[in-house]
């Protein structure tokens, strides 16, 4: 919970949000850049109300029906900050697809391992190239918040495929 409460504060930070408005944000930029998914928000949100991080309140503009719109309350701010000064300390041992493969290698004949091995660095190309062109797209609009997570993920990317270019070399 403390992952999805930093990220429901996050948002909330930024400025009062109605429901759909932070389930857009976290489904098009957070699970895209940084792998947050979040099935439901209103429970989370109620959880919040209730512990007096954030309030709710009636909206209407123009013709538009009324929305509940959530904000953070000076205790949610300083929730927010407490759970972003230790997110920083909080180290997760990352997953990769790849780790459980590279167990079982030995079971595969080197040739065929060589070739899947390669496939992928095939697949991590286009992935580079993919994150290299939005980044740039993203320091033209100056987004420095996603171009960091992106630069993150290109070095991780880069690091995988320079890994495998070694392993290839000694099967």
């Amino acid at each position: 919970m403390i992952e999805h409460e930093l990220v429901l504060l996050g948002l909330l930070k930024e400025s009062p949000k109605h429901g759909y408005e932070i389930k857009k944000k976290i489904k098009e930029i957070l699970s895209l850049f940084a792998g947050v998914e979040l099935k439901s928000i209103y429970y989370p949100l109620q959880i919040l109300e209730k512990r007096g991080l954030v309030v709710k309140r009636k909206n209407k503009q123009g013709r538009r029906p009324q929305r509940l719109v959530y904000e953070l309350t000076p205790k949610g701010q300083s929730r927010f900050n407490e759970l972003l000064a230790k997110s920083f300390l909080n180290f997760k041992r990352p997953r990769f697809s790849l780790d459980l493969s590279l167990y079982f290698l030995g079971y595969m004949k080197p040739e065929i391992a060589k070739r899947r091995l390669q496939a992928r660095m095939q697949i991590l190309d286009r992935v580079i190239r993919g994150l290299k062109q939005m980044i740039n797209s993203l320091k033209k609009r100056r987004l420095s918040s996603l171009v960091n997570i992106l630069e993150h993920n290109l070095q991780m990317v880069e690091t995988e495929s320079k890994f495998l270019a070694q392993l290839i070399g000694t099967l």
